[in-house]
């Protein structure tokens, strides 16, 4: 029996499984964000901007995980399209703070409706309470591995004595 066992675990792996639903998901997000003028790391960046407040671009590159050369591209592209603003600090002139505009919420609350019906392709053959399942499996199994938390990546920016 334990053999049996082990052997149904070895054949189950949810790896390539959740490569191909990444890959679904992805393709499914590049074209419902495309007509809004998005690609999913502006999704990204609004919506930590949106959920965190206002961090320094030291901060932000951080919770994104980003190096800060490519994220001051992505700011780029934000600001020029008139979704973040970014503000030098007062305090120091070095520093400078990212905040999202009205026309960000805006673009955001946007795109997440489109992402809503994305989804809803994506995971059509799954009821109401198996999208809640696998979302609270995959919140669980990614909880370790996400930083999204502003306030922490400021104090290890201040600790590193970055700008």
């Amino acid at each position: 029996m334990q053999g049996m066992a082990s052997s149904l675990q070895t054949r189950h792996r949810s790896s390539a499984l959740l490569d191909h639903l990444a890959r679904l998901t992805r393709q499914r997000t590049e074209c419902a964000l495309a007509p809004l003028g998005l690609r999913p790391r502006h999704l990204v960046a609004l919506t930590v901007l949106r959920d965190h407040g206002s961090p320094t671009q030291q901060a932000l590159a951080a919770a994104l995980r980003m190096d800060r050369t490519n994220l001051i591209g992505l700011l780029n592209e934000l600001e020029t399209d008139g979704l973040i603003l970014r503000r030098r600090s007062t305090e120091d002139r070095r520093r400078h703070f990212v905040e999202l505009t009205d026309d960000g919420s805006a673009r955001l609350a946007e795109a997440e409706a489109a992402l809503a019906a994305a989804e809803d392709e994506v995971l059509g053959a799954l009821d109401a309470g198996q999208r809640e399942t696998l979302y609270q499996l995959l919140v669980q199994a990614t909880t370790s591995h996400v930083v999204v938390d502003c306030a922490a990546a400021a104090a290890e920016e201040l600790a590193d004595g970055g700008c």
